[in-house]
């Protein structure tokens, strides 16, 4: 049938990455069953159960080769994927049909393959989120020096810098990368554990062995590159585990949508802008307009990973005893998508932090429009040295602003706090002597520091463990 008749997911054609749609497609999906079929008749072998080398080099001869039609045919009549592609693959190769899924239930498969695919989309996360911290990294140490209007309630407050400000950016993708670490150093597989957790189909095979009960699961952690399988389980792993996955991906969610708010207010502002190609449009109807586009599909991405990471929540709180199936269905949709949304986030988080444009002149004259403001503590502390009453000079530049901001407001005219000041005989001060706390850099305090002191001993130490990774670019789709 023609696509163009068919709903397209988005995720698949305009925001994720090829890796990471390769990582939840039916081929990675369905070449890891074998693979853990592989992994299953190797451990029985080497613990003595009657499954032949011959039988485990036909397996391993066959295992990239998977047979859609043979397996969709299949479930036409059984009504079950995972024996339809355990008939498929047996056909495939005969001689080890008889001993395909031997003693496992369907969950072997499936939840294993699940686990091994969040890992391997997290470990594509992580270098992704690396790349964005080196990225924000060089930005914060350019800029670490550049001041300009800090705001507090959306509301002009002292001064930051743009490089400090970029660091609150970057220090929480660090928070976030430390939990996608930790995530997938903790991730274990289930390993095979019967219809209800309780092994005793395999009790059964080994004959009442539960050393090498116990021994099968080692060896089918160790061959799918895993250090242990979960200690207990009902037939499948904790749905708790999927909850805690995206959890972590709702944090990446709310740390970019945060850097994309603040990149869309400040290019309204005119003092940051994302790239903005040659020939792009930013309306239909306004040839003028730069849009913040990338940003704002941060943005609306975000709160799509955010609300989603609910599914999990909810699945795993209404599990039933050893095994329920309204997971099923949902998982398949809620956790691959997730992780196409984080991919399509983290490709435009490192588009845009490759190549933000800073307009150093505008952020100067929003600073000095508001500066006399943001100077009066300095100023109240000076008139005090020379003998002013703390009490009475906060009162007098407390009706001196709101004055000067009133003909501000009013009358569009130029902030006159200075010339009010020295003006007034209480402050004891020259124009001169005014202007002269106006210096911009009086303000930043120890931004510039700080920016350093974060890079220095938090992120290069970081980054530097995957200084392995190539230097990642994001190509994106409108």
């Amino acid at each position: 049938m023609d696509n163009t008749l068919l709903y397209m997911s988005p995720f698949s054609t305009r925001y994720a990455g090829e890796d990471m749609k390769y990582i939840f497609s039916e081929t990675k999906k369905f070449t890891t069953w074998h693979e853990l079929w592989i992994a299953l008749a190797k451990a029985e072998h080497e613990l003595g159960l009657n499954v032949t080398k011959e039988q485990i080099d036909e397996l391993v001869a066959n295992k990239d080769i998977i047979d859609f039609d043979v397996a969709k045919a299949r479930e036409k009549e059984v009504r079950h994927d995972v024996m339809s592609h355990i008939y498929a693959y047996g056909k495939r190769c005969p001689k080890a049909e008889p001993i395909i899924h031997l003693g496992a239930t369907s969950c072997y498969v499936g939840d294993n393959t699940d686990v091994i695919l969040m890992r391997e989309s997290l470990q594509l996360v992580l270098k992704k989120l690396v790349q964005v911290m080196k990225n924000l990294s060089s930005f914060s140490e350019e800029y670490k020096e550049l001041p300009c209007l800090g705001y507090t309630h959306l509301q002009p407050a002292q001064l930051t810098t743009v490089g400090k400000r970029a660091s609150l950016w970057l220090y929480e993708l660090y928070m976030d990368a430390l939990e996608v670490e930790r995530k997938i150093d903790e991730l274990m597989l289930l390993g095979s554990k019967g219809t209800t957790g309780t092994q005793a189909s395999f009790m059964e095979l080994f004959e009442g062995d539960e050393t090498k009960v116990k021994e099968l699961d080692n060896i089918i952690a160790r061959e799918m590159g895993f250090d242990n399988c979960v200690k207990v389980s009902g037939q499948t792993y904790s749905r708790k585990v999927d909850s805690m996955v995206l959890s972590i991906l709702s944090g990446i969610a709310q740390s970019a949508s945060k850097f994309s708010n603040d990149m869309r207010i400040l290019q309204s502002f005119g003092e940051m802008e994302e790239p903005f190609e040659k020939s792009q449009i930013g309306s239909s109807a306004m040839p003028y307009k730069r849009n913040p586009m990338r940003s704002e599909r941060i943005t609306s991405i975000s709160r799509y990973v955010i609300v989603n990471s609910l599914n999990p929540s909810i699945t795993a709180a209404t599990q039933w005893f050893e095994r329920s199936l309204d997971d099923s269905a949902n998982k398949r949709v809620s956790v691959p998508e997730s992780f196409l949304a984080i991919d399509g986030i983290l490709n435009l988080y490192i588009n845009i932090t490759s190549d933000m444009v800073v307009y150093p002149m505008v952020i100067n004259s929003r600073i000095m429009e508001k500066l006399p403001f943001i100077a009066t503590e300095n100023i109240m502390m000076e008139a005090v040295k020379r003998g002013g009453n703390r009490q009475e000079l906060h009162e007098l530049l407390r009706v001196h602003s709101h004055a000067a901001t009133l003909k501000v407001k009013t009358e569009g005219a130029q902030n006159d706090l200075i010339d009010r000041l020295a003006n007034d005989n209480k402050f004891m001060l020259t124009k001169e002597e005014l202007m002269s706390e106006l210096d911009p850099m009086i303000y930043i305090g120890r931004s510039a520091s700080q920016v350093t002191e974060l890079i220095d001993d938090l992120i290069k130490p970081f980054v530097a463990k995957y200084a392995e990774n190539k230097e990642l670019t994001a190509e994106i789709n409108v």
